[in-house]
């Protein structure tokens, strides 16, 4: 990579001609032969895949278990009736253009036949003659089951049609979501409230996302200010935006092989747009030291790329590796975030490396021209910094003072940690009058809380038909601590018994819907879950020997949620582990990788309270525009580390690699403490302000993932950034001594030797340091 930044200095045009295809090619190959982004995943080996996977084996339609939408209609007058003909007239137009779309292969109508090319065949209802010499015990049960499956609630006041979609949604166009979502909100009167929620509309109903142009407005801001010129403040800004749209192309062409999320490609803009132009910022601030100290132009380019191009580089391999560390989870929803967020940084990285050196070698002086009143001329600075190395002479007074008021702020916002329950939001906390929020609340409303996370439990018996294993299943299973009914409900047995066929039991694959007493996201419902799968199906599979499992959504997402708890510790060492020997290789020391792990840590551990606190105990809700709280999503945690982890090695990186330069050159730890400061303290923040800004940019998102990102990593750069590696890290290297560059002799000896940051008459101390001061 250095040999590629070399080559764009000394042949810029040729360079940039070659950029230019390669770019043109990603984004023709994106545009035009790129992938659909879709949410689905699968967890091998749990539960609820087992229970998937049954179901799918007997042939059995799991579209509505996993892929299917909801339209739920309430008149506004209090009592009045869902089904009022009034309101359907209104109602069933909706309802058969939904049914009429490519996409849609059925839609169930609460007081009539279901609408659509696809659904199944409508049983034939018995005769008043039959139901007359029924039983009564069965015609009791035939009006248990009319009332257990109705889709009308008990008062008659709420009422849903169930939406399936073909192939279990995994092929549903955006514009056949975007009518249903239209059609729905058309519905909306004074005198009728309307709702319609899935996850297949939910990215479809979302505005498009502005705040990337939020986060490059405050970055100019910034970069004018830093340097003092409008075409070197710009540079960074566009370098990283060419970057980034290749990146987001790149993105699209993986999408055909892996499974990248909805909300991938804003997130990996979200990262790449903030390391992105963070790295074209230490390549042009490099660039600018030596402009400004009297370098000519194209020697200050080559500088810039041998020094500071050579730090973005592992710096941002550092990212990339910790990014693509997230496949040893083994879970494919993982697999294509981290590809696209990785893709995305080595497309930025990439932009900085070959398209900026290019450009400055092209520009020359004039890149630092259209000064502001503030600017500097080329020529004029002869080494910077001064007030840095005076502010590490501060710290350095008493370093135990600035360590130990550190690690107490740190340790105080880590403190709601411990509290995180990780788990997925429910449409409760949708923004009250959306779509999403009004289906939840009037389901909740009419059929109980629990219809809105239900369970599925599928079931193998010991042999076809057999109902008598069937209805003990059902009778145990109604009969558990915290189930609100089943479906079927225990009252329609004598109905299952004479008709079995009717209830897919002619077979020995079986189903029972299960509705909680309890809200999805509530913790009583997961306590059901756990208590079903240890408590009742366990007693009730040993006494009828059949295989019993527990699915559907709701548990779904919580096998999600206990997979990566399960997987975080092993993830944490492998990037962990990864950094340390990186670094190790880098610094030739055991003490500054340690430092650098461990402090990450403690940056990780602050930004996820600060996000407990924000998201689950509702804190600063209505200012950052929260609309409730409840669970963090349970791959916040890894993808916040595996992405601050790699941004902390960036600034750990250009802080000490000037540290070492100078301990290499006079062995005064003090002085390469202090230098280390004033020539990449001020980087350090100017990139940090601008991360920062770029990810507080996507908090006031509508989409709440985004925001959930937005906040916690902007938390981990401010709390990384301005804390742990400008205060906590320079006062601990300082107490360290001569201990911070140790390694054994052997271990140093068949280490390579990796130069960073050569050179030194850029910046200088607020005071000189002498070999007499060897050791300190």
């Amino acid at each position: 990579m250095p040999g590629l930044s070399t080559w764009a200095v000394r042949r810029p045009v040729l360079a940039l001609v070659a950029w230019f295809i390669a770019m043109v090619s990603v984004i023709g190959l994106g545009s035009q032969l790129g992938g659909e982004l879709n949410d689905s995943f699968d967890l091998p080996d749990t539960e609820s895949t087992a229970a998937l996977e049954l179901l799918e084996s007997a042939g059995t339609d799991t579209g509505s278990l996993d892929g299917g939408a909801n339209i739920v209609w309430s008149p506004t007058a209090d009592g009045a009736p869902a089904v009022d003909p009034a309101v359907l007239a209104l109602v069933t137009p909706v309802l058969e253009k939904v049914a009429a779309l490519d996409s849609v292969a059925c839609v169930t109508n609460p007081v009539g036949p279901s609408l659509g090319a696809e659904c199944p065949p409508p049983s034939e209802p018995p005769s008043e003659e039959e139901i007359a010499a029924m039983p009564a015990e069965v015609q009791a049960a035939m009006a248990e089951a009319a009332a257990s499956f109705s889709s009308v609630s008990p008062d008659g006041h709420v009422a849903y049609s169930t939406i399936t979609f073909k192939n279990g949604g995994t092929d549903v166009s955006v514009e056949d979501a975007k009518v249903i979502i239209d059609e729905v909100k058309a519905l909306n009167t004074d005198t009728l409230e309307a709702g319609a929620n899935g996850s297949v509309l939910e990215f479809a109903g979302q505005e498009p996302p502005s705040s990337e142009g939020i986060g490059i407005l405050v970055a100019i801001v910034i970069l004018l200010i830093a340097f003092g010129s409008v075409i070197a403040a710009g540079l960074p800004i566009v370098v990283a935006l060419v970057g980034l749209a290749t990146g987001q192309m790149a993105v699209l062409i993986f999408a055909n092989w892996l499974d990248i999320a909805t909300f991938a490609p804003t997130l990996a803009a979200m990262i790449g747009l903030g390391v992105g132009i963070d790295y074209a910022l230490f390549v042009m601030n490099r660039y600018r030291q030596a402009v400004l100290a009297g370098r000519a132009a194209k020697d200050a380019a080559l500088e810039s790329v041998h020094t500071a191009g050579r730090a973005v580089l592992f710096a941002g391999s550092t990212v990339i590796i910790a990014l693509l560390g997230l496949w040893v989870l083994r879970i494919n929803f993982f697999n294509g975030l981290s590809v696209a967020a990785a893709v995305t940084v080595l497309m930025v990285m990439l932009s900085a490396l070959w398209l900026l050196p290019a450009l400055l070698s092209l520009l020359g002086y004039k890149a630092l021209s259209l000064r502001l009143p503030w600017g500097k001329k080329p020529g004029t600075v002869h080494g910077e910094g001064k007030a840095w190395a005076h502010y590490g002479r501060l710290l350095q007074r008493r370093p135990i003072v600035p360590v130990v008021l550190s690690v107490i702020v740190v340790a105080i916002l880590a403190i709601p940690m411990f509290s995180l329950r990780q788990g997925f939001a429910d449409d409760s906390g949708k923004p009250a009058g959306s779509l999403a929020r009004t289906a939840y609340d009037l389901r909740a409303e009419g059929f109980g809380p629990g219809v809105n996370g239900p369970f599925v439990v599928a079931m193998k018996l010991s042999k076809d038909g057999d109902v008598e294993s069937y209805a003990e299943i059902l009778q145990g299973i109604a009969a558990t601590e915290g189930v609100a009914r089943t479906q079927p409900s225990v009252g329609v047995l004598p109905l299952v018994m004479a008709n079995p066929a009717q209830f897919g039991l002619d077979g020995d694959v079986a189903v029972i819907g299960v509705i909680p007493t309890t809200a999805p996201q509530d913790e009583a419902t997961t306590a059901l879950l756990e208590r079903l799968r240890t408590q009742t199906n366990p007693a009730l599979a040993e006494a009828t020997g059949a295989l019993i499992y527990v699915g559907g959504t709701q548990a779904i997402t919580t096998d999600f949620t206990t997979v990566l708890t399960d997987a975080l510790p092993l993830f944490l060492l492998i990037v962990v582990g990864l950094g340390f020997l990186a670094l190790m290789l880098l610094f030739h020391s055991l003490v500054v990788p340690l430092t650098a792990a461990v402090t990450s840590l403690l940056s990780f551990a602050a930004a996820m309270g600060i996000t407990v606190s924000v998201f689950q105990w509702g804190w600063l809700n209505d200012l950052l525009g929260v609309p409730g709280t409840g669970p963090i999503f349970p791959f916040l945690p890894i993808m916040v580390f595996s992405i601050l982890f790699g941004l902390s090695m960036d600034y750990q990186v250009f802080l000490v690699s000037r540290m070492q330069e100078e301990w290499n050159r006079v062995g005064d730890n003090a002085a390469a403490v202090r230098r280390g400061l004033a020539g990449s303290g001020r980087v350090v923040v100017i990139a940090a302000a601008i991360m920062s800004s770029v990810f507080l940019a996507f908090v006031p998102s509508t989409n709440g993932t985004i925001k959930l990102f937005g906040l916690a990593l902007a938390s981990a750069v401010i709390i990384d950034a301005f804390i742990v590696r400008l205060i906590l890290v320079p006062s601990l290297m300082t107490m360290l001594g001569k201990a911070n560059w140790w390694l054994p002799g052997w271990l140093d000896r068949i280490l390579p030797i990796v130069h960073i940051e050569p050179g030194e008459d850029e910046i200088v101390d607020d005071e000189e340091p002498t070999p007499a001061t060897v050791g300190a």
